[in-house]
């Protein structure tokens, strides 16, 4: 299996400076290749330009420039034109699908972060100074940068990028481990329901509050990006307030990672089984359409209160959870199943009757038919444990 770790480099002030450089260097890199694909089809003859011709390039342009483009890695370099080729590939795959199709963009100084080194060994050396105690990953044209190791790294080292996120870098590993040990099974299962009021409720009758990191950062973002729109463009207050308005959303982020990780560790060491709802988060942080009248105005459609619903659904941030309880699942020996949602918060645990009037508000079930009454996130919880349980039973492994 693979798996990914994260860590702080602590680079001198020089290396800081050849970081830099490199990011400018293979932001360059793609924008040129994105320019000479956007000069060949506006050409008359229709030109497509692909991946391997612009690698086959590579040589030339290091070659012709080697103060720049000359003193990076090979691989690298061809690992940003791989990244274009991917996003041309997605480009075209959206057009097939009828969806958005988003060209690919140039990309400026501060949205380029990421350079990636597809092989260890290759313009790259995890731990290149194995004698000394501190761990160190060298780099081509940086050098041997000093990172903060705060865990261990299993397995073999594949590939390695350096990420810079504000005034931080960091390195992030894939290696590749054989899967580990179950966790020893517990003979519990559990079924959970993703809310808003709370983070989530059990088939049990428990609950995690939900933290909302967003909402209590939301009056410091708001006063930092109030004091960036008055700040003129191009000044050096504005830098400032750039990177604090970004700094505070970092925060957030770790903040709601954090979480995530946390309750997804308490639920794999309890439980062998976990059930949740195949919930579409793109779909339902959807704005509404807007409501054309016949005289060219428009109609109320409630976009005020669904970009508060939305913030909400965001803040909560589900889709991160998920895939943090997927990840903790595998490695666990644990088994995680996604059930359909519909009618699981209406449906009667005791009896089966299932009918909106059953939840007379957000919090509160009532059977109409049997008189069962019970949290309403309990209920659902329960039935989406039984139909994760039955989906299971169908097709066993």
């Amino acid at each position: 299996m693979i798996r990914a770790y994260k860590f702080l480099l602590r680079p001198t002030v020089r290396q800081d400076q050849a970081l830099r450089e490199m990011l400018r260097d293979h932001c360059s890199l793609y924008n040129g290749a994105l320019q000479e694909r956007r000069n060949a089809y506006r050409h008359a003859s229709k030109t497509t330009v692909r991946y391997g011709q612009q690698s086959a390039q590579l040589k030339e342009i290091r070659a012709c420039d080697p103060e720049c483009q000359g003193r990076w890695s090979f691989s690298s370099q061809q690992a940003t034109l791989r990244r274009l080729d991917k996003a041309f590939a997605a480009f075209f795959r959206r057009i097939k699908a009828a969806d958005k199709p988003g060209y690919p963009r140039f990309r400026g100084a501060a949205r380029f972060d990421t350079v990636d080194f597809p092989k260890d060994g290759d313009g790259c050396r995890w731990d290149s100074t194995a004698h000394d105690p501190v761990t160190r990953v060298r780099l081509q044209g940086v050098g041997h940068v000093k990172v903060h190791q705060h865990r261990p790294v299993v397995g073999t080292v594949k590939t390695i990028s350096v990420k810079r996120e504000g005034r931080r870098w960091y390195v992030i590993l894939t290696a590749e481990q054989t899967v580990p040990e179950p966790l020893p099974r517990t003979g519990s299962v559990v079924g959970i329901d993703m809310g808003l009021a709370n983070f989530l409720a059990d088939s049990g009758g428990g609950f995690v509050p939900n933290p909302r990191h967003g909402q209590k950062a939301a009056a410091k973002l708001g006063a930092a990006q109030q004091a960036l729109s008055r700040c003129k463009r191009g000044s050096k207050r504005r830098g400032k307030v750039v990177e604090e308005v970004a700094r505070l959303h970092r925060k957030v982020r770790r903040q709601r990672l954090d979480h995530a990780h946390k309750t997804a560790l308490d639920l794999v060491r309890e439980h062998d089984f976990i059930a949740h709802e195949d919930l579409k988060i793109r779909n339902m942080s959807k704005a509404p359409e807007p409501r054309p009248n016949e005289d060219g105005t428009y109609a109320p459609n409630g976009a005020a209160a669904k970009a508060g619903l939305n913030r909400s659904i965001a803040d909560a941030g589900w889709g991160v959870f998920l895939a943090v309880l997927n990840a903790k699942a595998e490695c666990a020996g644990r088994e995680v199943m996604a059930v359909d949602s519909r009618n699981t918060s209406r449906r009667c645990p005791a009896c089966g009757h299932t009918v909106k009037e059953n939840r007379p508000t957000q919090e509160k079930f009532h059977c109409v038919s049997c008189g069962h009454s019970a949290h309403a996130d309990t209920v659902g919880a329960t039935n989406v444990l039984r139909a994760g349980l039955a989906r299971r039973d169908a097709n066993p492994a």
